[in-house]
């Protein structure tokens, strides 16, 4: 499934390599996620992370996700692709090693941010965006404590724009990998995109995580 979006993405302990993405990234395992984070997000997190690296080596982001699927009622929302997840709820926590370009060509400031699950309001500001509404905001870690929090629509783009420096949030696109099209690890859909394919608990989830948009 080939989705096209708006952002990208992107320790301590020794790691072992656990995928090769191709030719130009890799992927190898990462330990806790660093310090600074929130407790109570870092309790939510599994005990290990990922870490992208170019062909020279050099890091490109980490990235925790959560070590159990949240659930909720269904949420009867169009378009969805994971519609038992509660609008904000913490699904990752991401390193910049160095300065960051998203796929709109937003700059983001090295450092630590939050990834939440939120659903594009169907407004016809997004149409075309991707098939589907679910996407993960981006977010500074120093902002987002509490990894039981679920903000609102509102509420979490304001905390994203502080993220990017501008009026539009940092979102990453994600989807539910169907059972026959899921391989975990880090592959390259397209011209550009690099799509990271992991499981949170038993959810199966696919997020775009480095690419440049085609529009």
């Amino acid at each position: 499934m080939k989705l096209f979006c708006l952002l990208t993405l992107a320790a301590t302990t020794a790691y072992a390599q656990v995928t090769i993405g191709g030719p130009e990234y890799r992927l190898e395992k990462v330990g806790a996620a660093p310090a600074d984070v929130a407790p109570s997000v870092a309790a939510l997190l599994a005990k290990d992370g990922h870490r992208a690296l170019t062909a020279a080596g050099k890091p490109s982001f980490e990235i925790w996700l959560r070590a159990e699927a949240p659930k909720g009622a269904p949420s009867g929302e169009e378009n969805a692709s994971f519609n038992t997840i509660p609008q904000g709820t913490l699904m990752a926590v991401v390193n910049f090693p160095a300065k960051w370009a998203d796929r709109r060509g937003q700059t983001i400031k090295p450092g630590v941010y939050t990834l939440r699950y939120s659903l594009f309001p169907i407004n016809g500001d997004h149409q075309g965006v991707a098939p589907q509404r679910d996407f993960f905001l981006l977010s500074p870690a120093t902002d987002d404590s509490d990894g039981a929090a679920t903000p609102n629509f509102a509420a979490l783009v304001a905390m994203s724009v502080k993220a990017t420096g501008t009026p539009h949030p940092g979102v990453f696109s994600i989807w539910k990998p169907e059972p026959d099209e899921f391989k975990a690890g880090f592959h390259k859909e397209g011209e550009h995109d690099w799509v990271l394919s992991a499981k949170i608990g038993d959810l199966p989830v696919s997020v775009i995580l480095i690419g440049q948009a085609d529009h």
